[in-house]
């Protein structure tokens, strides 16, 4: 069967999962890579800091709008432009010849890389019938389990087996390949009614959410009364209160408020806020607990870190399969429980606590945050129009988002009060272990949010789909699976190439004494891609499909 013969479900599932796996990757990759760039340009570490706070500022900016630039300018059109975006300012990055150039690199590299979550996965849920949500969530899990523990393993080899300008050139040949395969193939989608762009809400909410995105995350490490911190986060609490005033008395505004009016949308907002909180916090503990608290090496950290990811791969499998049965309460209620209980577990780990035992407490945090992260993403959505498809991906991945930031300023505020993970060399471990007592906590809040959901508002997501056929769910499930096994592949390829056998020391780790900052940063950006990522979109199976001259395809409902 030639390229032009494949399904649109197989083409989107393919373009969108390589292009979010670059995404996510980068962010976790560049965390390894802050110390040696420190050194590089000669700044201090808490400078550095700044490659990636930048980027998630450019993100938190440019989320608000990537829904009505998808609706007005065609989905396909936008994509592949914030795709090139990323792929080329990745190639900037890694010619960058100072601190400064650097930066403003990556604050391009994140106009590019914040629209890519929004916006693929408003076309791969306009592609996919509501019955068949859950089972193509085995496509959307890849990407998002995957990269985030695989970045720091590769992280630190590119960076001792090359340079620390190749955790950007690796980005090049598979943003180049899959720009070229969804220019050729993927279908164009525009939204007739998407109106007039809404300057107020643009500036109000892209301005008040990055400000407030900067004091949740830098909040922790300069201190919550840092003038700063304090001007950031009053003006942008101001600007988003401005932004829901402005925003409800728009006919065609750029964050669609009133969707919160869906009773199942919006519990499951609140459920996802909170137990991303809880989630991306522990992220962001446990390697600061393995490196600051326990003196282990990056290299062993993301070892002991990757079973997370192979739990939430098998739990997709498990969460696909009992997902009709159980239905979307129970299912996120049992989740978010199992990950509280992994993270209660986590509150024990001591030096003296085996490697693999470690690794099994990660393997099951990540078995119980699939089974909340599949059932929500599934029933989000079951009830928004399928015109309003790419405004809703903006409001959930912008509440992930902020979901991401508050567990950072959450967790990062308790070790700072028991002084943890901000001195070198090994001390207590309290502060880690209330940390993880507290994530535990915000997931047995969302649990409680989650009994608020209704089944039958997502009962048309939890009807059994029709058998797959040829170009149909199995077969895109193939088809993206296969691609991420080929990017993986060249991945690692590249940074293999120059040796075989690598000891990653304390080059490629974090610095112990801007722990904070850095790990703030990074698994916040992971949250923006990773977290956010999966849980987009309604299906467009009730509009009118009307095909123009150009190709074009509209949805008129």
């Amino acid at each position: 069967m030639g390229l032009r013969q494949l399904s649109p479900k197989v083409v989107v599932s393919v373009v969108f999962v390589a292009a979010l796996f670059l995404n996510i990757l980068d962010t976790t990759i560049v965390n390894v890579a802050l110390p040696t760039i420190a050194g590089q340009f000669r700044v201090t570490a808490a400078d550095a800091g700044a490659v990636v706070v930048g980027y998630l500022l450019s993100l938190a900016l440019v989320i608000p709008a990537s829904g009505w630039l998808g609706d007005r300018f065609g989905t396909k059109r936008v994509f592949l432009i914030a795709l090139a975006v990323f792929t080329l300012a990745s190639a900037l990055c890694g010619v960058a010849q100072s601190l400064p150039q650097l930066v403003g690199f990556r604050l391009l590299q994140g106009l590019g890389g914040g629209m890519l979550a929004p916006i693929g996965l408003a076309m791969l849920y306009r592609e996919f019938p509501l019955a068949e949500r859950m089972r193509v969530n085995r496509v959307l899990i890849l990407p998002t389990a995957v990269a985030p523990a695989m970045g720091p393993v590769l992280g630190g080899l590119l960076v001792d087996t090359l340079s620390w300008r190749w955790v950007f050139y690796v980005n090049l040949p598979v943003g180049v390949l899959t720009f070229l395969f969804g220019l050729f193939l993927l279908r164009e989608h525009r939204e007739p009614g998407a109106g007039r762009f809404d300057l107020a809400g643009f500036l109000l909410s892209g301005v008040g959410f990055a400000l407030l995105m900067y004091a949740l995350t830098e909040g922790a490490t300069l201190g919550w009364g840092a003038p700063q911190i304090v001007v950031t986060g009053v003006l942008g609490v101001l600007l988003l209160a401005a932004t829901v005033l402005v925003e409800l008395r728009v006919p065609e505004p750029m964050l669609d408020l009133r969707l919160f009016r869906d009773r199942l949308f919006r519990s499951i907002n609140v459920v996802q806020l909170l137990s991303t909180a809880g989630f991306l916090g522990t992220l962001f503990v446990f390697p600061l607990l393995y490196q600051s608290g326990l003196g282990i090496s990056a290299w062993q950290t993301g070892l002991t870190t990757f079973p997370e990811a192979v739990g939430v791969l098998v739990g997709t499998q498990i969460a696909s399969r009992v997902y009709s049965a159980l239905g979307p309460r129970l299912h996120i209620v049992l989740g978010v429980v199992n990950a509280a209980v992994a993270m209660m577990l986590m509150t024990l780990v001591s030096a003296a606590t085996p490697q693999w035992v470690v690794m099994l407490i990660m393997f099951y945090l990540g078995l119980g945050m699939s089974n909340n992260f599949n059932p929500a993403q599934t029933a989000a959505f079951a009830q928004v129009p399928p015109a309003k498809t790419g405004r809703a991906s903006t409001l959930y991945n912008s509440g992930r988002q902020a979901g991401s930031a508050v567990g950072v300023a959450v967790l990062g505020s308790v070790l700072a009060a028991f002084g943890s993970g901000s001195s070198a060399g090994t001390g207590s471990l309290v502060g880690y272990h209330v940390a993880f007592a507290v994530a535990a906590g915000l997931m047995i809040a969302s649990g409680v949010a989650a009994l608020l959901i209704k089944d039958g508002d997502a009962a048309a997501t939890m009807s059994r789909p029709a058998p797959a056929t040829a170009n149909d769910p199995a077969e895109v499930v193939a088809a993206a699976e296969t691609a991420v096994a080929v990017e993986t592949g060249v991945a690692a390829e590249t940074a293999v190439a120059v040796g075989s056998s690598v000891a990653v020391g304390s080059g490629a780790a974090v610095d112990t004494s801007t722990a904070t900052k850095a790990g703030a940063a990074v698994e916040t950006g992971t949250a923006a891609q990773a977290g956010v990522a999966v849980e987009i979109g309604t299906a467009a199976e009730t509009g009118t499909m009307v095909e123009t001259g150009d190709g074009e395809t509209f949805v008129r409902s």
